[in-house]
């Protein structure tokens, strides 16, 4: 039997039980002057082989190419199940990067733009249960356009905090019947106040006389199952209510999920259509600059898990290496993770559901120019951006897990006496994100050009490495005067932090600092090798211990912050400020590292106590 890679389901949160993955070997060509429909790669086998879903880049592809890939083909026969008969047959990509036109048979069944989100193609009218079918896919990814990146880079090789590129299908490809009349991805919301578990279920086709059912069960059973008429309303919408004797709330502590079963019944009252998913109840407000969960603030010492993988590169290489980097995370003592300049496989936020550990979601918006959605004119393809991120809001709505949206990083552009593109990008962002999702807290940029007035949250970048300056940079939050970073971490004049205008005033809400650390550590670096970190490197093991210490010290006592975010959980290429090696491999004495987080931080203490 042969070994199917990365062969779990894709999409953990709405599952059907039928499911075909197209994961593993299939045909490839690299078309490196985008001529290979005039040269008719469309219709002929191709000459390469690649393993599905690791990018072309990647070695786990069996590829390894490392040049600058325009255009690549993929090609692959597939025999749908003769058991599907009756359904409409939809072929399902969780993602290629970045340009994807999809034919069958031939015949175009979709295109999509967009490196980061699903997208699904109907079969329809193309393909039939039983039938062997060709799908080939052309991937369109020019290295030097205007785009959202994320750390992929636009030179040649890997430099600074920008790695290698990753180009084509780089997540599962699978197949899926369903009916005429189908369950599209529901919309979960936990309603702690009320003891409720809320379900909008979007629906395709007219359903009309159809019933929509919902089933909530924990270890126990059966907790509540509500049914209703499913054309009532264009989304129908059931409330789940959850009786005392059954509440448990997720929590870091205690992350527990409620098993939902969905239905969809026509009028003698058989199933049309069935998927099973989770959900978890649990609040997220803001109380003064407390960020709190269930009503209880929680310090959120977060790290910037940049999902890099030596082998696999933005792919995991495995189902295991998902759930492994969570464990060393949690293992040094953090309790979540900012994830960063990508949207990561739906599998590790599932994991994250499970596992008790808080995520923030960001977009890779890199890609304009150094950062960003700027291009050296102040121009941008602004509404790509905010198109894409809708999609990956809308994908990842539902996980409870996720405690925070950060649609934009480190966007670069002083305060004008205009309105510019960044400006426009920025509130689209921040408006589209709001309108998405109404329950949780936004950032409207993590570092430098905050252009939202009154966002949810407000943040620095601080790669200071003298713990004491470091003090001496936030030491006025409590005033609402709070250390705005440029750039500090780039190389600027420390005299210039916090004096040129990036940003709009801090409004006195929620506040942490975003990025910070980074310490350089690899001793075993050797004469003219690429290795880098921030600031000037410790020369001794003990003097890393001390300086690390020493600046989560400085956050983990200030009440008026909600958390920080510590750069980074892995070393990456030449970017070596890890708490652990780029193949995950020990640096340090992790218990030392988790006993200087692992302390009574005085936020939670005040605010809990008020």
């Amino acid at each position: 039997m042969v070994d199917i890679p990365r062969s779990e389901y894709p999409r953990p949160q709405f599952v059907r039980d039928e499911w075909l993955c197209l994961n593993g070997e299939w045909q490839f060509e690299i078309d490196q002057g985008n001529s290979g429909l005039e040269r008719g790669l469309l219709e002929r086998d191709l000459t390469d082989t690649i393993q599905v879903p690791f990018c072309p880049e990647s070695k786990l592809s069996g590829v390894e190419n490392l040049d600058f890939l325009e255009v690549v083909w993929y090609r692959r026969d597939v025999t749908i199940p003769a058991e599907w008969a009756g359904k409409r047959v939809l072929l399902n990509f969780q993602a290629v990067d970045y340009d994807a036109t999809v034919w069958v048979n031939g015949t175009e069944v979709g295109r999509h733009r967009g490196g980061f989100s699903p997208f699904s193609c109907d079969l329809s009218g193309v393909a039939q249960a039983g039938e062997t079918v060709t799908i080939v896919v052309r991937a369109r990814d020019d290295s030097q356009s205007p785009k959202p990146r994320g750390k992929q880079a636009r030179t040649y090789g890997p430099h600074g905090a920008i790695y290698v590129r990753t180009t084509g299908i780089w997540q599962t490809v699978w197949l899926e019947p369903v009916p005429e009349v189908a369950l599209k991805r529901p919309r979960i919301t936990p309603d702690v106040a009320n003891q409720v578990i809320r379900l909008e279920q979007q629906l395709t086709g007219n359903a009309a006389g159809m019933t929509l059912k919902a089933t909530l069960s924990d270890e126990q059973g059966e907790v509540v199952s509500v049914s209703r008429p499913a054309d009532a309303d264009l989304t129908p919408r059931i409330d789940l209510p959850i009786s005392d004797d059954r509440l448990r709330l997720w929590s870091i502590e205690d992350p527990h999920l409620y098993d939902l079963q969905i239905q969809l019944l026509d009028a003698d009252g058989t199933i049309v259509d069935e998927a099973s998913s989770y959900a978890g109840l649990r609040s997220v407000t803001i109380d003064g600059k407390a960020i709190k969960i269930n009503g209880k603030a929680v310090f959120q010492r977060l790290v910037l898990d940049q999902g890099y993988y030596p082998d696999g590169l933005m792919t995991a290489p495995s189902e295991q290496a998902l759930i492994d980097d969570i464990k060393l995370s949690m293992e040094a003592g953090f309790n979540g993770a900012r994830l960063h300049q990508k949207v990561f496989e739906e599998r590790f936020i599932y994991h994250a559901d499970r596992m008790g550990y808080i995520v923030w979601g960001e977009f890779g918006d890199w890609g304009c120019s150094h950062s960003g959605p700027i291009d050296a004119e102040h121009q941008a393809p602004g509404a790509t951006y905010i198109t894409q991120w809708l999609e990956c809001l809308e994908r990842d709505y539902s996980h409870p897990s996720i405690v925070g949206w950060c649609p934009l990083n480190e966007t670069w552009q002083t305060l004008l006496d205009r309105f510019t593109m960044l400006d426009d990008v920025t509130l689209g962002m921040y408006l589209a994100t709001k309108a998405m999702d109404t329950t949780r807290p936004v950032l409207d940029t993590s570092g430098y050009s905050h252009r939202v007035v009154a966002a949810d949250v407000y943040d620095s970048h601080d790669y200071t490495q003298d713990p004491d300056k470091f003090a001496e940079n936030h030491a006025g939050l409590a005033n609402d005067d709070p250390y705005l970073n440029d750039a500090s971490g780039w190389g600027l004049s420390e005299n210039l932090v916090g004096r040129i205008q990036w940003s709009i005033p801090y409004a006195g809400q929620p506040y942490f600092v975003s990025e910070f650390g980074g310490i350089w550590w690899n001793p075993d670096a050797k004469e003219g090798e690429d290795s880098w970190g921030y600031g000037e490197r410790p020369k001794t093991l003990d003097e890393f211990y001390d300086r690390f210490e020493r600046l989560c010290g400085v956050l983990l006592d200030d009440v008026n912050m909600f958390g920080y975010c510590y750069t980074q959980l892995t070393d990456i290429y030449q970017e070596q400020n890890g708490i652990y090696k780029y193949d995950r491999g020990g640096k340090f004495d992790i218990e030392r590292i988790r006993a200087a987080q692992i302390r009574p931080a005085a936020i939670e203490k005040a605010y809990n106590e008020d």
